[in-house]
Order: structure tokens, then sequence, then C-alpha cells
């Protein structure tokens, strides 16, 4: 029911646009979902700007930006990350949109655009895969990184039925292996420079 506007509401608790399309049965379009909700207007530009339901960093992408701007301006975050990420999301989503059959699950129909505004994703990108102690620190370990969280963001996200959102889960499993990434980026570095000076 509607909250009473005559009263001040101190909380309200309810479905966020990803919970609501991991809901929708087979065979059904996850923007159609959004769309006919009973819990709010879920389109993409009230998710972009933050007019939706949702935990701190779900709901603003506009402000993530914002943020974003401020981090590679004073060079704490790295917009290599940001963008890889973005990449990794993408390309992984549009995939799996040009995969998605009639009987399959709704969230395999939710254009890629969508996945960026919705669930945490803005806010992983831009203020935890950037972490400067934890993510990878070469420019090409960085490419490789940021893509891989995206990867695994948007496959937690879609394919596993009882986890929603995928974007925190995605960025501790990179963490595990950027040193990993950095160690076969210097390696290939040292390869190569071997492979010049040697003929």
């Amino acid at each position: 029911t509607p909250a009473d506007s005559s009263k001040l509401v101190d909380g309200y608790s309810g479905a966020t646009g990803l919970l609501l399309t991991h809901g929708g049965g087979a065979g059904t379009h996850a923007t159609d979902i959004l769309a006919s909700t009973n819990y709010g207007d879920f389109s993409w530009m009230n998710m972009f700007l933050g007019f939706i339901p949702g935990s701190i960093g779900e709901t603003s992408t506009l402000c993530c930006l914002i943020g974003a701007a401020i981090l590679i301006a004073t060079g704490i975050g790295s917009w290599r990350v940001m963008a890889a990420c973005v990449v990794g999301m993408g390309a992984t989503a549009t995939l799996l949109n040009l995969l998605a059959g009639p009987g399959s699950s709704a969230f395999l129909t939710l254009p890629a655009y969508y996945h960026f505004v919705m669930g945490g994703f803005a806010f992983g990108a831009v203020f935890m895969a950037t972490d400067p102690v934890s993510c990878a620190t070469t420019d090409k370990g960085k490419w490789v990184y940021g893509i891989c969280i995206g990867i695994l963001a948007t496959l937690i996200r879609t394919v596993n039925p009882a986890y929603p959102e995928g974007m925190m889960l995605a960025i501790l499993f990179m963490n595990i292996f950027a040193p990993l990434i950095d160690h076969y980026v210097v390696q290939a570095n040292m390869k190569r420079r071997e492979l010049r000076y040697a003929g």
C-alpha cells in the first residue's frame, strides 16, 4: 500500500529492480516486468537519476559518475578499471541478450544499458574496483582486471537465480587474482624485451 504523504516516513522496504527482474518467469521480458511493477517507476532514467528504492550506492548512477570524474581528476581512481568494467559488463550482457531464446529467464533479456544503472554496478566500478591497494597495478593488468569484473558480475547476476547482485562478489574474486594478473603482465613484458634485445 502507498505511504500516507501527510506522515513522515523514516524508511521504506521493497523490492529493487534487480530482484523484480529475477522474479519474472521464463518467456517474459525484463523491461516489461519493470514497467508493470507496483513498487515504483523503474524506468531507465529514474534508475540513472536515483529515484528508485535501493541500498546505499545502488540508486543514483549520476552521482557515481560525478564521483568517478572527481576520482579520475585527482588521480586516485583508475579510469582504465572503470572503463574496463563497463566494457566487460556491456559485452557480456549483449552476448546474453543474443543467446536468450523465447523460453529464457527474464533477466537474460535485460538490455546491457539497464545493467549499468541497476544494482551496485556503478558504485562498485567507481569506488570499489578502483581501490589502489587491491586492484591490478599495471596498465594492461587494469584492463584485464576490470573486464573480468564486468564479465563475472553479469554472469552472477543473470545465471545464478539465488543471487541477484554480483558486483561485490566479482570484485572480491578479481582482487584475489589481481597479483597473478600483474605477474603475468610483467613476465610478458620481460619476455618481449628479451626477444627485442636478443636479435
